[in-house]
């Protein structure tokens, strides 16, 4: 295992390679084989620094003003964004296994919003595997993972599965994951369409959806390219090697969308009471055109709080092929 480091931002503090001629060495093989059941990643801490935040808003193309200006949490002052550390424990198997040697392929994503974290917040990441199985010839493993704020209070919380050493091209959009109620993408007939911040949301309106293109250097930055790490999101041999035709977007950044999706539609709500489970299903190229949208399928009205279910997907636009879809919901104040 990597020993601890000096404290960053990241899980690598890539000042402390130079000179090394090989950044993975130490670590484990990521292949089935070598996973332990349970297996401890962490504690680990990161500073959610000026750098973090912006650099993030850059690979989303996310700039809502409570990331860069005020918020309405902590008598006003910056917070990350829902998803900012998403990606963070995702990684934490790479504390111990050669993230460079990675061939994975992310299948299926749950994530629990608990609490916003602030500018300049000291955090602390810590994960397990929980799990590990074989199914269709291919070796999974379960992940469970919590980022905790300064004073111990619960930030985000992960739930993610991922195929140990596979060949990309051959298995992304096979439809392996396919989510076990089916969630279809359709709209229903004469369904409205409702923009953030509608004040009374009801059950089959549709979110107006959120488009976006993600481009090869956000892409790259987002999957750790400036932690030296390479893998077929950040680099073009790789990806051809993975029999892949171009660099494909982490599915975890396309679930970053969503959140910022429900974010727009819910505001701080979804930092405190947000949920989203979402199933992998086809990649999606850097540079290609997608959009995110939601249906809701209840409100259910309570005295003081309305909890709202939804579906949520996300599109190619060249093919409107669906690339993810799951479920999610918020907990709202009942005005």
């Amino acid at each position: 295992m990597r020993e601890s480091h000096q404290l960053w931002r990241d899980l690598i503090d890539p000042r402390q390679l130079g000179g090394t001629e090989d950044p993975d060495a130490g670590l484990k093989e990521p292949v089935f084989e070598s996973i332990e059941v349970p297996e401890d990643f962490g504690p680990v801490q990161l500073v959610v620094d000026e750098h973090k935040i912006k650099r993030f808003a850059f690979t989303q193309d996310d700039y809502s003003p409570w990331h860069l200006e005020s918020s309405p949490f902590f008598d006003g002052a910056r917070i990350g964004h829902a998803a900012l550390l998403a990606n963070d424990l995702l990684q934490l198997f790479t504390l111990k296994y050669a993230g460079s040697k990675v061939v994975g392929y992310h299948t299926e994503e749950q994530m629990w919003f608990d609490f916003p974290v602030r500018l300049g917040e000291t955090v602390t990441l810590q994960g397990r595997y929980t799990d590990a199985y074989v199914k269709r010839g291919q070796g999974h493993v379960v992940m469970e993972a919590q980022a905790l704020g300064e004073d111990g209070r619960s930030l985000i919380r992960h739930r993610g599965v991922e195929i140990m050493r596979t060949v990309p091209g051959e298995i992304a959009g096979r439809g392996s994951a396919k989510p076990a109620k089916r969630v279809t993408g359709e709209i229903p007939a004469g369904a409205r369409t409702i923009t953030p911040g509608e004040p009374d949301p009801r059950s089959g309106d549709v979110l107006e959806p959120l488009e976006k293109t993600i481009a090869a250097d956000q892409a790259a930055v987002f999957s750790r390219i400036g932690e030296y790490v390479k893998n077929f999101h950040n680099d073009f041999r790789i990806a051809r090697q993975g029999q892949l035709r171009a660099p494909v977007v982490q599915g975890l950044q396309i679930y970053g969308v969503l959140t910022e999706l429900l974010v727009g539609h819910f505001g701080q709500s979804f930092f405190t009471s947000g949920w989203m489970h979402t199933k992998f299903l086809a990649p999606l190229e850097v540079f290609e055109p997608f959009s995110c949208t939601g249906l809701i399928t209840s409100v259910t009205n309570g005295a003081e709080r309305r909890h709202i279910d939804l579906e949520v997907w996300a599109r190619r636009a060249s093919d409107d092929r669906m690339l993810l879809a799951g479920w999610a919901s918020v907990t709202l104040p009942n005005h």
